[in-house]
């Protein structure tokens, strides 16, 4: 698939709680975790969702907030992945952050140079990322 967003996690739907206007939809990435999106009935139905059926998660790098584990905070976002960093790619104004969750899954992360500074933000260490459930666009192949 050929689109822009860093992240694209495909999974099984595993879950539909349906709502009066949004659906929550819960994705089986394997190893364990899951992936839950907020999406429009609207939306779901267009898909044509159920359980067992296959879908992509697109999650752009700039959504994908990043907290250090030591962090005291608890944090609303439905989506928490914990991993290590396996690259950092500094650019000019951003860094790219790449990371590895503890149980194989893939994210990508776009940070400012300032946070990767304040962060103190180095390869190998713990990191979780965290997805807002609104901040995930599904796909499903034709």
């Amino acid at each position: 698939m050929q689109i822009s967003a860093r992240n694209q996690l495909t999974g099984t739907v595993s879950q539909i709680k349906e709502g009066a206007v949004n659906n929550e939809i819960i994705l089986s990435l394997g190893n364990g975790e899951e992936l839950t999106t907020v999406i429009t009935r609207e939306s779901c139905h267009s898909l044509g969702l159920k359980i067992g059926k296959e879908a992509i998660a697109i999650i752009k790098a700039p959504w994908v907030v990043l907290i250090k584990p030591e962090c005291d905070l608890q944090f609303s976002a439905r989506n928490q992945f914990n991993g290590k960093i396996s690259q950092i790619v500094k650019g000019a104004v951003n860094s790219t952050i790449h990371l590895v969750t503890s149980k194989g899954i893939e994210l990508t992360a776009i940070i400012t140079n300032e946070s990767l500074k304040e962060m103190n933000l180095v390869k190998g260490a713990g990191i979780t990322a965290l997805i807002k459930a609104s901040s995930v666009i599904l796909a499903t192949r034709k």
